[in-house]
């Protein structure tokens, strides 16, 4: 019979600083691809000409990406640690081609005003998630049924067309996603701190890549809801 081997509390913190470290590695190289192929396919005319004239490569990309949230969601416990990186690398990727958009309808500044609004925001999120006291799990769910409520609303806004919706929609997505930021920051925290000492490497990297996910999620609908704040054409 092995001897039963148990971890100090600064062995503890380090594999907690390790996994949290890798997971915001991760959501760092996921948001640095997308902003980088969403930029460089803007500097190809005829690559977004094809993907946003082309109604079925658009609808084609936004099903893909959708089809790998929902099956690195939903599978992540069966499938290999680097099936599930590569599939966050990939929707990534896409991503970037289906923002490439932002390029073309705002303004550089407001870009950067956005983005810088946005780190800004997530930042001061994810350290509120990371030491309140609070349990944030009845907002999570909260937050989750508000982002069902915003999305209903803004496919009936496509054919209402109303202003007033549009920046109530904006306003209620931002506090939304302000909110799931933070629970989602709770989260990675207690599965941090809640691994068996025996969690295998693979077992790390797969709980890294769901946290980045959720957390590349939050940051990238924030970021596109800021833009709408921020605003502004081309110029």
């Amino acid at each position: 019979m092995e001897p039963i081997t148990y971890q100090s509390p600064e062995q503890v913190q380090a594999r907690v600083n390790a996994f949290v470290a890798s997971v915001y590695n991760w959501m760092f190289i996921g948001l640095t691809l997308t902003g980088v192929l969403a930029y460089a396919t803007f500097q190809v005319p005829a690559l977004t000409k094809l993907i946003f004239n082309t109604p079925g490569v658009f609808i084609g990309l936004i099903i893909a990406e959708l089809a790998l949230v929902f099956i690195l969601s939903s599978r992540i416990t069966t499938m290999k640690a680097g099936t599930a990186t590569g599939m966050f690398v990939v929707y990534s990727a896409l991503n970037g081609l289906t923002m490439s958009f932002i390029f073309a309808v705002y303004a550089k500044t407001a870009i950067f005003g956005a983005f810088f609004a946005t780190a800004g925001t997530f930042a001061a999120c994810s350290v509120y998630g990371w030491v309140t006291k609070k349990d944030l799990t009845s907002m999570g769910g909260f937050m989750f049924m508000g982002l069902i409520g915003v999305i209903i609303a803004s496919v009936v806004n496509i054919f209402l067309a109303s202003t007033a919706l549009y920046w109530a929609i904006t306003y209620l997505t931002i506090a939304i996603f302000v909110g799931l930021t933070a629970y989602d920051t709770q989260k990675i925290k207690e599965m941090a701190l809640t691994q068996p000492e025996d969690i295998g490497a693979s077992a790390v990297r797969k709980g890294a890549i769901m946290g980045a996910l959720h957390l590349y999620l939050d940051f990238i609908n924030l970021f596109l809801m800021m833009l709408r704040l921020f605003g502004g054409g081309r110029d």
